[in-house]
C-alpha cells in the first residue's frame, strides 16, 4: 500500500535565509494512485509582507493574511498530515528548503525525520522531456490536463494539478498491473488457453532497424543507455 502526498507553498519571496516565509499551504493525498479527497490547506500569517515580484506570482494580498494562523499554529498538524508519505513536490528542493525553515522555528525535526522519500516532479520531466519547458503549465499542456483556471498560482490549486501531472508522467509504471487485485479481473483456464495456437509475427528488417534508430536516439536524448538497451546487454 503506497501513500504519497503531492504537496506545492506559496511564499513572500525566495529565500527563507533572508526572511521569507511560507504564506500558503496545499497538499493532496493519493492512495495507491489514487486521489483520496483528503486535502490539507491553510493560508498561513508570515509575519511579514510579500515582495512585490512574489506577489505578482501569487496574487495573495497582505491585507489578506493578517487574520491567518500562524505556521507554528497548524505546523503539527501538518506534520501529522505527510507522516511516513512519499512526498511528490516539483522543484522540491524550494519547498523542502521552506518547510524545514518553518519547522526549524518552531523547534521541530525536518522533513526529512517524517517521510521516506521526496520525489522531485521536475527533475523526472526533465528526464522524460530533456531540452523541453517543464514548468507546470507546460507539463499541463503536455498531457493534456485542464488548466485553465490557473491564472496565477495557488499551493493547493498547483498541488492538485501537479498529482495529475505526475500520475500521467508516471502511469507507465503500473500499467501492467491495472486491476490486479480487483474484482473486476478476468482469468482464463490454461487448458482453455492450450487449445488455441498464437500466431507469432516476426518483425521485418525494416521494422528492427527503425527500432535500433529509435533506441540510438533514445540513448542520445537521455544521455545514457536506456532500459531497453540495457535489458538487452545483459540478456546477451
Amino acid at each position: 500500500m503506497t501513500r504519497q502526498i503531492v504537496l506545492d507553498t506559496e511564499t513572500t519571496g525566495l529565500e527563507p535565509e533572508l526572511g521569507h516565509r511560507i504564506i500558503e499551504l496545499g497538499a493532496v493525498e493519493l492512495f495507491n494512485r489514487r486521489p483520496t479527497g483528503n486535502h490539507f490547506h491553510y493560508y498561513v500569517n508570515p509575519e511579514r509582507e510579500s515582495d512585490e515580484a512574489a506577489l505578482r506570482v501569487h496574487g495573495i494580498a497582505n491585507e489578506f493574511l493578517l487574520d491567518k494562523p500562524k505556521f507554528p499554529e497548524i505546523a503539527q498538524q501538518f506534520i501529522d498530515y505527510i507522516r511516513g508519505a512519499e512526498l511528490i513536490i516539483h522543484n522540491a528542493a524550494f519547498d523542502i528548503a521552506f518547510l524545514n525553515h518553518e519547522l526549524a522555528r518552531c523547534g521541530l525535526a525536518p522533513i526529512a525525520d517524517c517521510c521516506p522519500s521526496v520525489t522531485d516532479t521536475l527533475r523526472l520531466a526533465r528526464e522524460l522531456h530533456p531540452g523541453k519547458r517543464n514548468g507546470l503549465d507546460a507539463l499541463c499542456d503536455r498531457y493534456a490536463i485542464d488548466n485553465s483556471h490557473r491564472t496565477l498560482h495557488g499551493a493547493l490549486l498547483d498541488a492538485e494539478l501537479l498529482a495529475e501531472v505526475y500520475l500521467a508522467m508516471t502511469r507507465g509504471q503500473d500499467s501492467l498491473l491495472i486491476g490486479w487485485g480487483e474484482q473486476s479481473v478476468t482469468t482464463v483456464d490454461a487448458a482453455v488457453v492450450e487449445h488455441y495456437a498464437l500466431t507469432v509475427l516476426a518483425a521485418s528488417a525494416d521494422e528492427m532497424a527503425a527500432h535500433e534508430q529509435y533506441l540510438r536516439d533514445l540513448d542520445k536524448a537521455c544521455k545514457q543507455s536506456c532500459v531497453w538497451n540495457r535489458l538487452g546487454a545483459e540478456a546477451s
